[in-house]
């Protein structure tokens, strides 16, 4: 990396084979991801006619490919060893293992609650997360529903954003009518 942490398609790809060439996860810039991004933002911002556009589009196309292979290898090294230097994790990448924490607490719960007979905790929790609500983007026309906590919602435009039930959502997720929108503390 340059001085200024600026990220080209050369060093990008330099970085990918530094990662792939050594079994340890290596040290990388702190603000790579977003640097990354940068690039990549840039690029696609910039106009070109003709074999330019088809350059730079290709160009696109490999830092996106590039990104994709660096992160799973990361990702891939963090998961599958069990001596990692917790310094070398980037933000980004305690971000997507904090999940996996999380999921390994619900299933040590289930499995708790499961073992121990307590079929209420576990009623509980399964009408918890069919009534938690979720933020969602409407892609298409909804008349009113009523949703899996018994209330009314909608109706509902293209591009109108609501918080409705887990349940609800997901209906609607899975048959393209909706899509889930992230809020991030």
């Amino acid at each position: 990396m340059s001085e200024t942490n600026q990220i080209d398609i050369n060093s990008l790809h330099h970085t990918v084979l530094r990662e792939i060439e050594n079994d340890s996860l290596l040290e990388i810039e702190p603000n790579f991801y977003q640097n990354l991004a940068d690039f990549i933002g840039n690029l696609q911002k910039q106009e070109f006619d003709g074999v330019e556009s088809k350059i730079k589009d290709t160009i696109i196309e490999m830092a996106t490919e590039l990104s994709s292979l660096l992160i799973n290898i990361r990702l891939d090294k963090i998961l599958n060893s069990s001596e990692i230097e917790n310094g070398y994790l980037l933000d980004e990448e305690k971000f997507i293992l904090d999940s996996k924490e999380e999921q390994k607490e619900r299933i040590e719960m289930i499995i708790s609650a499961t073992i121990h007979g307590k079929s209420k905790f576990l009623e509980s929790l399964a009408q918890n997360h069919k009534t938690k609500k979720i933020v969602i983007r409407f892609l298409n026309e909804v008349d009113e529903i009523v949703g899996a906590d018994l209330e009314k919602y909608g109706p509902f435009k293209p591009e109108d954003i609501a918080t409705i039930p887990y349940e609800n959502a997901q209906a609607l997720i899975s048959k393209n009518i909706a899509t889930k929108v992230r809020w991030e503390d």
